[in-house]
């Protein structure tokens, strides 16, 4: 059988029971780093006196997908307990466990994917931003044209948008933002449930100082809000009184703006002219 389990994505203490019963029967683990799992493993280990020590492990990350599949056999998944864990939160999100889960589906092998800690939706919660629908983005490319235009898809999407991004790039895409967008509200969480979890929530324009400011050291989940909630400055009478246009044109504006009549007001604003 092939479970996919989540792991905490900061905070030891989020792996559920069922996860770590699982985990004390397992046969074989797969995962992204074999260093960063038995890091965990010898944590739980010590921290829930359990004895988890699978007599095997397979790495299965970006880079070697191809390898993987060529040289793994299905039939270890129907004959042993075989766990897949991401190096943090939920399995098959924005990591490879996404292509264990379509080789399990052609194989016609049971699996099973637990419930768990997982940092875009803490994100979304924590953001007072999402109300319901989101976009869910993932890492954006890099660097270059791609990225750019990963940004401005992100600005143009109908829903808040939620971005994973390291502290390498953080500031960057931030900066990004605020050069399009100054005024686009943006909410940042950086090292989620951990000992130095930081929440910030600003305007692009804002978030950039503030940010300059700040240890950037951890994962960073960037919630960016739809274009509908970009704070607009109010128009006032002042403003169209300075405008150089006719005044037929001036009395339809200030018209809109006061409920008041078009006649009237142009009638008054002629008059003013006339002194």
């Amino acid at each position: 059988m092939l479970y996919f389990l989540p792991t905490p994505i900061g905070n030891l203490d989020d792996i559920s029971k069922r996860c770590l019963d699982i985990l004390n029967l397992c046969d074989i683990i797969i995962c992204e780093d074999s260093r960063v799992t038995k890091s965990l493993i010898n944590l739980l280990n010590t921290k829930y006196n359990l004895n988890i020590n699978p007599s095997e492990f397979y790495s299965l990350h970006t880079h070697n997908e191809n390898e993987f599949f060529a040289k793994f056999e299905a039939r270890k998944l129907v004959e042993n307990i075989v766990v897949y864990v991401s190096d943090a939160g939920m399995p098959c999100i924005s990591d490879p466990g996404v292509s264990l889960v379509e080789f399990a589906q052609q194989n016609g092998i049971n699996y099973e994917v637990l419930s768990g800690a997982n940092a875009a939706l803490l994100a979304v919660a924590a953001s007072g931003i999402v109300q319901k629908e989101f976009t869910f983005l993932g890492f954006l490319p890099n660097t270059g044209r791609d990225r750019e235009l990963a940004v401005q898809n992100a600005l143009n999407s109908a829903y808040p948008v939620v971005i994973y991004e390291s502290p390498k790039r953080v500031l960057q895409l931030v900066e990004a933002i605020a050069k399009l967008e100054p005024k686009r509200e943006i909410f940042a969480i950086k090292e989620a449930t951990k000992k130095f979890e930081a929440k910030f929530k600003d305007n692009a324009k804002n978030l950039v100082n503030i940010l300059k400011n700040v240890n950037l050291k951890g994962e960073w989940c960037i919630v960016i809000a739809d274009s509908s909630v970009v704070a607009h400055e109010s128009i006032t009478i002042s403003d169209i009184d300075e405008l150089n246009i006719p005044p037929k044109q001036k009395a339809k504006l200030l018209s809109k703006l006061t409920g008041k009549s078009v006649k009237d007001i142009y009638a008054q604003l002629t008059s003013k002219d006339s002194i």
